[in-house]
């Protein structure tokens, strides 16, 4: 993989990062991910008073991309304003998972140190809980 590609990604990344919405942690993230097609849409975390009611960039991303109508995540660059990269959440992992593959290229850069990390999905979920897991219980023509 071209480190441009993934430079191209942070950059898109940190294009929205100032819109996160981070009253409560002051942790601001803003995500990255691009289609099978190409195509990136961004997300940025979204705090709430209530805690359980926060969306996560990475799922903000997803979301905008299910919403233009596609399904699958080649890669996503998350940037936080973390010591350290910060990884993706457990929930975030798993809707990962649901829309990429063991093999989907994940990278992490902090914009206070610019350390970046890269990782792929199926070190960080080696045990996702996929699709076929449901279809294996309920027979191969359960939903989606």
């Amino acid at each position: 993989m071209d480190g441009r590609d993934l430079d191209k990604l942070v950059e898109k990344a940190l294009s929205v990062h100032r819109n996160s919405y981070a009253p409560y942690s002051n942790v601001h993230v803003a995500a990255a991910v691009e289609a099978e097609d190409g195509t990136i849409y961004t997300g940025v975390n979204v705090e709430n008073a209530s805690y359980g009611l926060t969306i996560c960039a990475e799922r903000a991303a997803i979301a905008a991309m299910v919403a233009a109508g596609r399904r699958r995540v080649v890669k996503i660059a998350i940037v936080a304003d973390t010591p350290e990269p910060l990884p993706p959440c457990g929930a975030c992992r798993q809707v990962l998972a649901e829309f990429g593959s063991r093999d989907t290229l994940v990278v992490s850069v902090s914009t206070v140190t610019k350390e970046s990390r890269v990782w792929r999905l199926g070190e960080l979920l080696p045990y996702a809980f996929t699709v076929e897991h449901i279809r294996e219980n309920r027979g191969s023509d359960a939903a989606p």
